[in-house]
């Protein structure tokens, strides 16, 4: 009996960071949402805010399909930072030729397109959003606008610059909050001038990460219909500046970024690790 070597690559978006595998390298009977876990984990797996299993497409409908896991095994929709380093992925190591292709998520159709400059720009497709309301936390009344951008997101302005304490305080709190049944993506937004906005983000999940491209989109647009920036700003995240665009009429997202190789191993698979669905023999 011996462990399974299981090919992984590391990429990251602006410091988000993930672990890339295919599905065809994959033992059959592996749970992705444990596998998850177990591999996200930074003191005893590879280390990275969230899995990305890579497939061609099961329908003929896309290009591609992909599963998107947080470090905590949940679902997301969608994933901004990790769909520009899919598309960088599947690019450079081959399983492509084009530059623009299509990938089935959870959220629907998205469609990267990878820039002569090594950036990658995806339309996210249609966002949408109900009227700023309030939220109650601490005993304290919040006014936050939500919006989906394939996933939730509770978008909170401010005339500062969140702290650390109030951020790592009211992060999890507004996430796991009965407003949103199902959790939701937490943006502290600060307003800088008509073209710029800095953002930190607690992520459904994941927790405190240095850039959510879903969360930087879900702050355009609710900063663009309270009328506090133009229709194409640059979002100052802990990790760097993402270019965003809305389109008021259509109601469409597109997001521009980097997205960053790591490195290339292999992750030992014991065969009586608790991501197998059966015990597995692994000869």
């Amino acid at each position: 009996m011996t462990t399974y070597l299981l090919p992984f690559e590391k990429m990251h978006g602006l410091g988000n960071d993930f672990i890339i595998l295919e599905r065809r390298h994959m033992p059959r009977d592996v749970d992705d949402k444990k596998l998850a876990v177990q591999l996200c984990n930074r003191n005893f797996g590879i280390g990275a805010d969230g899995l990305i299993i890579v497939d061609f497409s099961s329908s003929g409908k896309t290009d591609f399909d992909w599963d998107y896991y947080n470090s905590d095994g949940s679902i997301a929709e969608m994933c901004g930072n990790g769909i520009r380093c899919f598309a960088k992925y599947v690019y450079e190591r081959g399983l492509t030729d084009n530059h623009t292709f299509t990938v089935m998520t959870g959220a629907g159709v998205i469609k990267p397109a990878l820039e002569s400059d090594g950036t990658v720009t995806v339309n996210m497709g249609q966002a949408s959003f109900t009227a700023p309301k309030k939220l109650v936390i601490e005993g304290k009344s919040i006014d936050y606008t939500y919006v989906e951008v394939g996933n939730p997101h509770c978008v909170i302005f401010m005339d500062y610059e969140i702290s650390d304490d109030e951020f790592y305080r009211l992060g999890p709190k507004i996430e796991k909050h009965s407003t949103f049944p199902k959790g939701v993506n937490v943006e502290f937004v600060k307003i800088v001038n008509k073209n710029e906005i800095k953002c930190r983000v607690w992520e459904r999940g994941v927790g405190a990460t240095l850039a959510c491209g879903t969360g930087a989109c879900a702050t355009l647009v609710a900063a663009s219909i309270g009328n506090y920036v133009s229709d194409s700003i640059l979002v100052w995240l802990p990790g760097g500046g993402l270019k965003v665009f809305w389109n008021k009429d259509t109601k469409i997202v597109d997001l521009n970024g980097p997205a960053s190789f790591v490195y290339t191993g292999q992750y030992c698979l014991e065969p009586k690790s608790v991501c197998f669905s059966n015990k597995l023999n692994i000869k």
